[in-house]
């Protein structure tokens, strides 16, 4: 789910300058997508049980994006896409063009309990350098993604619980 979700991101919002910048595109998009999988599926019971059901796919998505034309020549072209979890791809817009956000999400991790991800693994997410903003200028573009991000931020916001609210 977690590189299906981060595939439809950087598809939908792809990287401009070379390999480069995809790949640099591709970590911020994977580090948002992970914070917000970890957030969604807290539980080890949570994360089987959306991998038992299925995470819905990217039907709503596309169409939101306008990336919902022609069917895929290749079937199997499409089949990533049903692995993609849109309140995790919309939970990621948000961290992606709100650094405060991206910033009260990592911290609710850590809060949680233990993680692999330390801020310092999120580091391309949280802080990221000129490099990175350049590679990744449409993906944390805030009115380009807000049809996405709009989605679900009142369930992130309150995931995140009393006390994190932001500040309008």
């Amino acid at each position: 789910m977690i590189a299906a979700t981060t595939q439809w991101l950087t598809c939908a919002y792809p990287a401009s300058g070379g390999a480069l910048a995809s790949a640099l595109c591709e970590v911020q998009a994977r580090q948002a997508v992970t914070v917000a999988a970890r957030l969604r599926y807290p539980t080890p019971m949570d994360a089987a049980l959306m991998t038992m059901s299925g995470p819905g796919g990217s039907d709503r998505l596309d169409w939101i994006t306008g990336a919902d034309g022609a069917p895929a020549a290749d079937p199997d072209d499409h089949a990533w896409r049903t692995w993609v979890d849109e309140v995790v791809a919309s939970w990621a817009a948000c961290l992606l063009t709100d650094p405060e956000l991206a910033a009260l999400a990592v911290a609710a991790l850590a809060e949680d309990g233990p993680v692999t991800g330390t801020p310092v693994e999120f580091r391309r997410l949280l802080v990221p350098d000129e490099r990175d903003r350049r590679a990744a200028a449409l993906l944390r573009h805030p009115d380009l993604l807000a049809s996405v991000a709009e989605l679900h931020l009142d369930q992130l916001v309150d995931r995140l619980g009393p006390g994190r609210a932001l500040v309008a």
